[in-house]
């Protein structure tokens, strides 16, 4: 039976129903799993690490982690709870396919849906959906802004995500300077937030964040430590959520400069910086590791 808000799960954990249970919530894209373009791999071609497809997309590989991260994965997938936490939406997720047993709980559309053995929980779908109709503007009102707002010379996508969200996919060179500041300013009040994260602008409501779905399975599992990993803005509010946080040296996150004191900014950048999460989530979930 999938648990639900109202009731805390006993806690439990791959450890045994008595060890204390740590959570690790890990956003994927560019921080666990890189497309071809992301990887980084700054080493001369006969030093180049071995690497392991984790996504297919028309029938073509399209992300990938190198085969030292995927044992790591496979390792942590056994003794923490894990849970990916995306902004994918659950058709978008459902392509990977991590290393290691398969996460009882997974985090999609930045918050919007927290699947349960692979299905999204219904209670949590209704408490989204109260709370952006509470406090938010509608997105039929801020999707008409952007498309009316947008223009053709720059505007190369429009999209929807699960019915929660936003973005366009724009052409960086051509948006004029100065837009996504009025666009956020335009949102702020009506209770949306706008992030600029390589060629996409997304609009996303406030109450719509990974760190409320992070709590709420940590709630349902009795986590007793969470740790998180990211490198987009709309990762953020999940690395101040955690108890120990890291993020890459690359990423909108190191773009700006952004830290927080229970955030480590890894040097690492490119697939390399994936290995390296792994590393400190393993080292930070076990006291017998952490102390060697």
């Amino acid at each position: 039976m999938t648990d639900t808000p109202d009731a805390p799960a006993a806690p439990h954990g791959p450890a045994g129903p008595d060890a204390p249970v740590t959570l690790v919530a890990s956003d994927l894209d560019r921080t666990l799993i890189y497309s071809a373009a992301a990887l980084q791999l700054d080493m001369p071609d006969e030093r180049a690490p071995r690497l392991l497809c984790v996504e297919v997309y028309g029938r073509a590989p399209l992300s990938y982690m190198t085969e030292t991260a995927a044992a790591l994965m496979g390792e942590l997938a056994r003794t923490t709870v894990f849970v990916p936490t995306t902004t994918r939406t659950r058709e978008q997720y459902g392509r990977i396919h991590l290393p290691g047993p398969a996460p009882r709980y997974a985090i999609c559309a930045n918050g919007g849906h927290i699947l349960v053995d692979g299905v999204s929980d219904p209670r949590w779908q209704e408490r989204v959906t109260r709370r952006l109709a509470e406090e938010c503007a509608s997105l039929a009102e801020v999707r008409a802004h952007l498309q009316a707002a947008s223009h053709p010379s720059w505007l190369l996508k429009e999209r929807v995500a699960e019915d929660l969200f936003a973005y366009l996919v724009v052409d960086r060179g051509a948006l004029p300077e100065g837009w996504v500041k009025e666009l956020a300013d335009w949102a702020d009040p009506k209770g949306w937030t706008v992030s600029l994260q390589g060629r996409k602008i997304y609009a996303v409501p406030k109450p719509l964040t990974k760190s409320a779905a992070m709590r709420e399975v940590a709630r349902r599992c009795g986590a007793a430590k969470t740790l998180a990993a990211g490198d987009s803005l709309l990762d953020a509010d999940l690395l101040l959520a955690a108890d120990r946080a890291w993020r890459p040296g690359h990423g909108e996150l190191a773009d700006s400069g952004w830290g927080a004191p229970n955030t480590e900014v890894l040097r690492e950048r490119g697939v390399g910086a994936g290995e390296e999460i792994l590393r400190r989530f393993l080292r930070a979930s076990d006291p017998v590791r952490a102390g060697r």
